[in-house]
């Protein structure tokens, strides 16, 4: 009886909640949101929906998108997820260039600088290779193979970033792990060396991004964690500049009242051209705007933005390099017991043109003041009306389900025996 709750329990998790995500063209062309296996692409520029054109097989995806991303230079777009397959999109003309089966499901992706290759991760550890240069975006669909890069052996990979001289790829792991290897000009034979490792979290570490200044073109990393904190890192020497308790110094009267896990740092997103970096934490309705000063080598809080009215809890976040606007999506797929089996919405933050963080007023933006107004959020939320309580819901949901897979657990002999035999990490036969 025992072993048929655990396995009802494995099977039911095999379906798990999906985070929205968002990402926004690097001149703000268009704005792509993912929910479940639906990606959604508006185009700014047209200022009109995007229809997706997919001649690869399987067309679309089939389950649950796990990342997005747009191109330094902003002509393509990549997609990839649970149902281990990769998609490699023009951003031009929306359509689907390449496709690149995995063999186990995909956690994160990152796009070269160069836009010559693509590497993405997957949830047994190892980092994968593709090389784009004899793809251009008039051509029929090209199916790719990946080769294996590095890997974090048997660790969930949760972000992968290039370093913005594109010398470096970065890693981060759930076993509170960031490596930092040289990108190498034969990435097909693998990467081999490794330039440092940044130590220091307690908690796995979720998402990486650069802080950029043009007196400091190369940049200083910052992570987020579960353990709370957003940390500053010299990634050359690996070492740990600054700490910023973000939960403890947003103040607990701007969360939502719950004890477990409220200040997980689910993600955060440098402003371009500035030194201000947006966090969002499990259970803030609204963000946290850090200031890293590049002299100091130092973080801390600037400001908290709060969303008033409703229940807008971020779950990814994103933005381009010239509007000054910070985007932010909240919402999940595969909702259990409810109604709405996804629900996803959409806000903006402005304000973040001036290059002084003191002088930066960052104003939440009404739906009609977003660029696209009304016909952009139906199309990226597929409505312009949810009930607030399903964004409740969404909250909750997405805390569970980061800590089922990020938060590591310990299973007796029995329970291991019947995941091994529910668990969808079989290889595709290429």
């Amino acid at each position: 009886m025992e072993e048929k709750q655990i396995e009802e329990k494995e099977t039911n998790r095999n379906v798990e909640v999906a985070p929205a995500l968002i990402a926004v063209h690097p001149n703000q062309n268009s704005v792509a949101v993912a929910i479940g296996s639906d990606l959604r692409v508006y185009d700014l520029l047209g200022d009109c929906a995007v229809s997706l054109s997919d001649d690869s097989s399987p067309p679309f995806h089939k389950d649950s998108i796990r990342a997005i991303r747009y191109g330094a230079n902003g002509k393509l777009f990549v997609s990839a997820g649970d149902d281990k397959v990769v998609k490699i999109w023009s951003a031009e003309s929306w359509k689907c260039i390449s496709a690149v089966c995995s063999e186990k499901r995909v956690s994160a992706v990152a796009i070269s600088n160069d836009g010559q290759h693509v590497c993405f991760a997957d949830k047994f550890g190892v980092v994968w290779v593709v090389d784009l240069r004899d793809i251009n975006g008039n051509q029929a669909v090209v199916d790719k193979k990946a080769a294996p890069l590095l890997a974090h052996y048997c660790s969930i990979i949760t972000s992968l970033e290039f370093s913005p001289d594109g010398q470096f790829i970065i890693s981060a792991d759930r076993d509170f792990k960031i490596r930092v290897t040289v990108f190498p000009k034969g990435p097909l034979d693998g990467a081999h060396e490794i330039q440092s490792f940044c130590l220091g979290h307690t908690e796995f570490v979720s998402c990486l991004d650069f802080v950029c200044t043009v007196d400091y073109p190369q940049g200083y990393l910052v992570s987020g964690s579960g353990d709370s904190t957003v940390r500053l890192w010299d990634i050359i020497s690996g070492s740990l500049l600054d700490t910023c308790e973000v939960g403890a110094k947003a103040g607990h009267l701007e969360f939502d009242g719950s004890d477990e896990g409220y200040s997980t740092v689910t993600d955060l997103c440098t402003i371009p051209n500035s030194t201000l970096v947006a966090v969002a934490i499990q259970s803030l309705q609204g963000i946290v705007l850090l200031n890293c000063d590049i002299s100091a080598q130092t973080l801390s809080v600037a400001k908290v933005v709060s969303i008033k009215g409703e229940n807008f809890v971020p779950t990814n976040l994103g933005n381009s390099s010239s509007s000054g606007l910070l985007w932010m999506v909240t919402g999940a797929a595969n909702l259990p017991r409810f109604d709405h089996p996804s629900a996803s919405r959409v806000k903006v933050i402005s304000g973040f043109k001036k290059s002084s963080p003191e002088a930066v007023e960052a104003n939440v933006l009404e739906d009609d003041d977003i660029p696209g107004g009304v016909k952009l959020l139906e199309k990226l939320q597929g409505s312009t009306s949810v009930e607030e309580k399903v964004f409740v819901t969404v909250a909750e949901a997405v805390k569970t389900a980061m800590c089922n897979l990020l938060i590591k657990k310990q299973y007796s002999v029995e329970k291991r025996e019947i995941r091994k035999s529910t668990r969808n990490d079989k290889k595709i036969k290429q």
